[in-house]
């Protein structure tokens, strides 16, 4: 069977599976929401109510929908999903597509910046601390992922605005451009440097030592064994046979960091004023605001998923011998 045709069968699997998994978090969602013992429709009037009556918050509570029961605005909330409506956000005052519309492009472009840092760096310095294992160099690179480990990504979020943007004023420290300029592709781009190199930093300790302890482990395996007692030159079996069979858990370890990626872009969004989904998340949680946390709660869950498959695939298109799912 062909790498695509087996991507194809990997990606139909875990459709069957991902549908059923996304309907039942969004009911936990709203579960989960109507046993907060915080009052939706206070939240709604930020402390501005005290001048309705009784009746007046009863009809304002019914206009909301917050009279009806947490199954019954499930459903309300997954049929106008299924067609194509996604709710009124009451922290925001606009629908909930409007808020996506706004925010969603903003933290997708921060989450691949992120990515793209901690895969690159992660795999540089993995291979180089696991194809030299035990060596000063390896000790250097594992002691480095554990102290930046050790570290909150708001500490290092705060560290790299004051050592890069207020100490050298290498890069600006937050928004999308200077005060009072038009937002361009070129001013996003130099204020994205920082959040995404924070973001990538955040996530890089534990893929570093992933990918390391994976190649170790695959070093030391029979197929690389007898490679090399076929008298096979080192890079050649580093190249052909540890680097490609380190891959696939590389790669898993990438898909499921998906979920600390999300919540470190939250912190660094928060941080560096970044327009994303990050303080909608807390808005929204904040304000009660069911329609938009449950759609962000999907959002994330997709991306979790979605990141899982991209993972594996990968892993199948470097290396063939390797079985996902069974």
């Amino acid at each position: 069977m062909t790498r695509t045709r087996r991507i194809a069968r990997l990606a139909a699997r875990r459709l069957l599976f991902g549908v059923p998994l996304v309907l039942g978090v969004s009911l936990v969602t709203f579960a989960l929401a109507a046993a907060s013992p915080f009052d939706p429709l206070e939240a709604y009037l930020r402390g501005v109510g005290d001048g309705l009556t009784e009746a007046g918050r009863e009809s304002l509570r019914h206009t909301l929908g917050l009279d009806q029961s947490w199954i019954a605005a499930w459903w309300h909330w997954l049929t106008g999903v299924l067609t194509g409506d996604l709710g009124y956000s009451r922290a925001y005052h606009e629908p909930v597509a409007q808020v996506l519309a706004d925010r969603l492009g903003w933290t997708a472009l921060l989450g691949m910046a992120g990515s793209l840092v901690a895969v690159t760096v992660a795999m540089v310095l993995g291979a180089i601390a696991g194809l030299r294992a035990g060596g000063l160099v390896d000790r250097g690179i594992s002691a480095l992922a554990v102290l930046l480990q050790a570290v909150p990504p708001f500490i290092v979020a705060l560290g790299a605005v004051l050592l890069l943007a207020v100490t050298f004023r290498l890069f600006p420290g937050s928004g999308l451009t200077d005060p009072g300029a038009a937002v361009t592709a070129a001013s996003a781009a130099r204020h994205l440097v920082l959040p995404a190199l924070v973001l990538g930093i955040s996530q890089v300790p534990w893929l570093i030592l992933g990918l390391r302890e994976a190649i170790v482990a695959v070093a030391g395996s029979d197929p690389v064994r007898g490679a090399r007692a076929r008298g096979l030159p080192r890079g050649v079996v580093e190249r052909g046979h540890i680097l490609p069979m380190a891959a696939a858990p590389f790669f898993a370890l990438v898909g499921g960091r998906l979920p600390e990626l999300l919540i470190g872009a939250t912190v660094v969004e928060t941080v560096f004023a970044w327009p994303g989904l990050g303080d909608a998340t807390v808005d929204s949680a904040r304000a009660m605001d069911f329609p938009l946390l449950a759609i962000i709660t999907v959002l994330t869950v997709g991306v979790v998923l979605l990141g899982n498959l991209a993972a594996d695939a990968a892993a199948i298109a470097v290396d063939p011998r390797i079985e996902a799912d069974g």
